[in-house]
């Protein structure tokens, strides 16, 4: 101990020792002490130096301190102390503390360096990890935290290598889970501190801890901390479980099969004042949205996102968004998440997108959610980043949604417009944005617009009735001229923000307006002043700026070309193409149309469908439009180069296309039909057998209780026999009268009963009969002959365009590029007529089926109809029976009476009914006796 004192600084007559020196003569005592407590000693010593001198402890004492954790497991506080002196070399975290202000500049790489040199030392022999894990498993404090501790260091400074160990060590990461059930709070916190280490970009060890039951106790956690109002604790556990889920499919399908969705649902509930959220509620509540966007994110698998956004609509999640979306007081950032976490909950899911069009912000008058957001991304006061949000939540909406893009492009017809003036529409509020003066908004507005016109050739005919009017006093003028009118006037505006920005915005517009429409492209080319614009910017030597807008005004003009039905004489195909060759060049042409492709913007708006740009001046591109140039870029680019002859060519395999298409969609939609009314024959079919056995069982039932009838009805007549045998005896006769009366009035009324269950079971299977007879054999066979009658027409036309497809062939056959084209079509027109007609028969064979099904149901009830009149019969003959029995009893009671009144002239006392009942009751307890002693 003296040593010891020695070392921390008592009082010493010579010179003091060095750092290094001290912490060498610790580490030879706790290497030879063969005291515990010295070592114990020595240990705590080099933990009080190891901060101020981390390199020296570090390069001295880790060998020994291993040892230490090796040897003496049974003393915790050495180990304790061992493993605090570890995480003092090993962590950077406390470094940065101890250095000086001045120092600090010059010491944040080498920092770095050192925790990761001594961090590989540690983990070189794999054996101190599986140490270290086997104490982390130990109950004491003073040693599972610091365990806890360094081996998130560990995994800070090395992370892969460490997880590596911990993987392939027997149960490794199952004791690690242990941790989130420890009661002392410092312990379980810093345990998902090293869960989220543990989990960081490995698939395997995230989906082991998630079987190991990590998302039931973390979400327990959450809800015991407050939910979105706990502290940092429940910081720590969105981040885990984001670790857990992002990206990995298997984990995301096990949260949603174990129905964890539906416990998220409580985080998101806000009350009516919104103000005042702190600064970690806030942190909170932005994880937990991430969260649900990580379970819905586009590029997941689409099935998994579609189960998900499902489950989020059923458990009420969505709702709650949505409220949080139009209440107020929200913070800008957290509402600006909710708008892009509703966006892809109701991305590309029907049923999200009715609800979401359904929802009305709470104003008066109330206002349709999609009218309050489309508001704000058209206001150029809002924030950047809030409008960018508002468009992707636009875009996502109509995703798919035919329905949605027609509600929003009929609100611009002119008959759904509202002439009072009292409402803004969503179509209005996108006319606003094309032609205001502020860019941004012009480039929002157009690129909303053409998602309400993807993938819909109808809705882009539709919009072409559009009137704007521009002015009073003049003529209303097309929406379609108004684009074109805005694109060719270009910097004559004065406009707020980049002037490139709107063209660019137009000109995507056009260009998914225009393609797949020749209807709309007639109507671009019939005004005389597109074209030569086009030209003329197309043949321009313009700045870097202005290639952009070249590179669109090519694609335009090779969408006019390529979906050209040559309806205007002036503006054929092949007058466009020499019209380029002349004005522009083909290769020149080429080249700047690759000039989209080949725009840096272009390459990141093609990555994910959210509009994410750093600044207003980036968003240039729309996600969906880079899809549309890699589509049709090849295409122009080769009819540019084609002949007239190739493109007449081109136009009859296209008609002869459509004219297969045509056919097959009429094949399939007659097939469709048929489907469906063979399933509703099916159904109707399992109905009625169904009702069948149902009745079959009824009618056994009541066979059975006949027959207990009958059993009952020879046991009373063998009882009246033996009656009539003895009826000399007054009193045996007195007795059984008594009985006979009672059970043949019981029998009487019962009898009656079923009598009436009978009429009653009689009457509905006449009823089912009728329905069998009547409605599904005459409909079955009137069916039977339209389908085979339609197959017949159908047949007919196949031969014709056979013969037409024959007739064409000389034609075709002229140039030998293309007749292999011609025969592959006709040979799979063939197959595909073939299959058609194979389907068919496939079910005229499922309707004979369906017909022998419905004989077999008649037959079934025939022969139910005779088991009916069979039973009908019994009956009767039971009915006649129970009749002479009745009779027979009358005449009984008649001759008993008399014999009564014969007894009673004579002076013989007779017994009451009630004497009888219970003599009767009496013999019947000696008779009981006597039979259980036989």
């Amino acid at each position: 101990m003296n040593f010891l004192r020695g070392v921390m600084g008592g009082p010493s007559a010579g010179p003091q020792p060095s750092g290094a020196e001290t912490i060498q003569k610790l580490c030879d005592r706790v290497a030879s002490s063969t005291l515990l407590d010295d070592r114990r000693d020595a240990v705590r010593a080099l933990k009080s130096l190891s901060k101020k001198y981390r390199l020296e402890v570090g390069i001295q004492a880790m060998e020994h301190l291993i040892h230490v954790l090796q040897t003496d497991r049974s003393d915790s506080e050495i180990i304790g102390y061992a493993l605090d002196t570890l995480y003092n070399v090993i962590s950077n975290d406390l470094e940065e503390e101890e250095q000086d202000d001045s120092e600090e500049e010059n010491l944040p790489k080498q920092v770095d360096d050192l925790g990761s040199q001594f961090t590989e030392i540690f983990i070189k022999q794999q054996e101190n990890v599986t140490l270290l894990l086997a104490l982390v498993e130990e109950f004491d404090f003073h040693v599972r935290w610091p365990g806890v501790k360094l081996l998130t260091s560990l995994l800070k400074q090395q992370g892969p290598q460490v997880q590596q160990i911990i993987l392939v060590s027997p149960m490794g990461v199952s004791r690690l889970m242990d941790l989130l059930a420890d009661s002392r709070e410092v312990i379980r916190n810093d345990g998902v501190l090293l869960l989220q280490q543990l989990t960081r970009s490995n698939a395997a060890i995230q989906k082991i801890v998630a079987f190991e039951n990590a998302f039931e106790r973390l979400l327990d956690i959450i809800t015991e901390e407050g939910n979105s109002d706990g502290g940092i604790v429940v910081e720590d556990c969105l981040l885990l479980l984001q670790n857990l889920l992002k990206n990995n499919n298997s984990n995301q399908n096990f949260f949603k099969e174990g129905s964890y969705i539906q416990r998220m649902k409580p985080w998101f509930e806000v009350g009516d004042d919104n103000c005042g959220w702190s600064a970690q509620k806030v942190t909170n509540l932005h994880l937990m949205l991430q969260l649900v966007r990580v379970l819905v994110s586009p590029t997941n698998p689409p099935g998994a996102t579609s189960s998900c956004q499902k489950a989020m609509f059923h458990c009420g999640l969505l709702q709650q968004l949505c409220t949080i979306l139009m209440a107020t007081g929200v913070p800008a950032d957290i509402l600006t998440e909710t708008i892009n976490t509703v966006s892809e909950v109701i991305r590309g899911c029907q049923m999200n997108q009715d609800y979401f069009a359904s929802v009305n912000a709470p104003s008066n008058p109330p206002r349709p959610a999609i009218v309050v957001l489309l508001m704000s991304m058209v206001n150029e006061r809002q924030p950047f980043v809030l409008r960018c949000a508002v468009l992707y939540c636009f875009q996502c909406f109509l995703y798919k949604n035919q329905k949605g893009q027609g509600e929003i492009v009929s609100t611009l017809l002119p008959s759904t417009i509202d002439a009072t003036g009292n409402s803004v529409s969503a179509g209005q509020l996108l006319c606003g944005g094309l032609f205001s003066t502020d860019s941004l908004s012009n480039w929002c507005a157009a690129v909303a617009l053409a998602h309400a016109l993807q993938e819909n050739a109808t809705l882009k005919e539709q919009l072409l009735r559009v009137q704007l009017a521009t002015s009073i006093g003049n003529p209303p003028v097309s929406l379609l001229q108004q684009c074109t009118n805005i694109l060719s006037q270009g910097d004559k505006i004065d406009r707020r923000g980049s002037k490139v920005q709107t063209r660019v915005g137009l000109l995507m517009l056009l260009c998914t307006w225009l393609s797949n429409c020749s209807i709309a492209v007639t109507h671009f080319l019939h005004n005389p002043a597109n074209i030569p614009f086009l030209t003329g910017q197309i043949a321009e030597n313009l700045g870097e700026e202005e290639q952009l807008v070249q590179g669109l005004c090519a694609l335009l003009l090779g969408i006019s070309i390529y979906y050209n039905d040559n309806s205007l004489e002036n503006y054929r195909k092949e007058k466009l193409k020499q019209l380029i060759e002349k004005r522009i060049g083909r290769e020149n042409f080429i080249e700047k149309l690759g000039f989209i492709s080949k725009h840096e913007l272009y390459s990141r708006a093609a990555q994910k469908p959210q509009p994410s740009f750093s600044s207003p001046d980036h968003m240039m591109f729309d996600h969906e439009f880079t899809k549309l140039v890699k589509e049709l870029e090849g295409v122009i680019s080769k009819a540019i180069y084609k002949s007239s002859e190739e493109d007449k060519k081109e136009e009859e395999v296209k008609k002869t296309l459509e004219q297969h298409d045509n056919i097959v969609t009429h094949y399939k939609k007659v097939i469709r039909e048929q489907d469906q009314e063979l399933e509703e024959l099916k159904q109707r079919v399992n109905t009625l057998t169904s009702q069948n056995e149902q009745l079959q069982a009824t009618v056994t039932q009541q066979v059975s209780q006949i027959q207990q009838h009958k059993d009952q009805y020879n046991l009373l007549k063998v009882q009246l026999g033996k009656d009539a045998q003895h009826h000399n005896s007054h009193s045996d006769t007195f007795q059984m009268n008594g009985i006979q009366v009672e059970e043949v009035s019981k029998l009487k009324e019962e009898l009656e009963e079923w009598k009436n269950k009978h009429e009653l079971l009689q009457g509905q299977l006449r009823e089912k009969d009728s329905a069998i007879e009547k409605l599904e054999l005459e409909m079955l066979r009137t069916q039977v002959q339209l389908q085979s009658a339609e197959i017949s027409k159908l047949q007919l036309e196949n031969q014709k365009l056979q013969v037409t497809n024959t007739s064409a062939d000389p034609a075709l056959g002229d140039s030998g590029s293309t007749a292999p084209n011609s025969s592959e079509l006709e040979g799979r027109l063939q197959q595909e007529i073939r299959e058609l007609k194979s389907e068919v028969k496939a079910l005229s064979e499922e309707k004979e089926s369906l017909k022998q099904h419905l004989d077999s149901s008649s037959s079934t009830v025939a022969i139910l109809q005779d088991e009916k009149s069979k039973l009908q019969q019994e009956v009767a003959e039971s009915k006649k029976e129970q009749d002479d029995l009745l009779v027979l009893l009358a005449d009984q009671d008649q001759k008993l009476s008399a014999l009564k009144i014969k007894l009673k002239d004579l002076g013989v006392p007779v017994e009451d009914e009630d004497d009888i009942e219970s003599g009767d009751q009496g013999d019947e307890d000696e008779d009981g006796d006597e039979e259980e002693q036989d």
